[in-house]
């Protein structure tokens, strides 16, 4: 694997992929890293954002929605709380699940319900971002 680092994505649910790469660039908390082979140890946590990998020569997109990313010299580990390729996102849900967050905005009482709104607002703008790079 010289050369290369394995990422594994992982959710609670399910192993989302697992696979050499080239290169990987991931939405940490405080902005976006990349890690290349033989990058330093780190372990960071990550916010709601596009993970993009390459490998091959491609490029591929995936929608995390917060966890933590453990990068190794020669391995990167994402914890996610949720994700998904760009390949296996329903559009027409994400775009549904923007709308109802949408509305619970403008009808949201007080700030619990505004802070929800607001978060489950860029899960679904995420996935949208996410699904458009196919």
């Amino acid at each position: 694997m010289a050369g290369k680092l394995l990422l594994e994505v992982v959710t609670p649910v399910r192993k989302v992929l697992s696979e050499e790469v080239d290169m990987v660039v991931a939405p940490g908390e405080y902005g976006e890293f990349g890690a290349l082979p033989n990058h330093i140890p780190f372990l960071t946590k990550l916010k709601i954002g596009e993970l993009r990998f390459k490998a091959g020569g491609s490029t591929r997109f995936v929608a995390i929605m917060g966890g933590y990313a453990e990068v190794l010299p020669d391995k990167v580990t994402i914890l996610a709380t949720a994700a998904e390729e760009a390949t296996d996102i329903d559009v027409i849900r994400a775009q549904a699940a923007k709308e109802r967050a949408e509305r619970r905005l403008r009808e949201a009482k007080d700030r619990v319900e505004f802070a929800r709104a607001q978060a489950a607002l860029q899960r679904a703008l995420t996935r949208l971002k996410v699904a458009a790079r196919r």
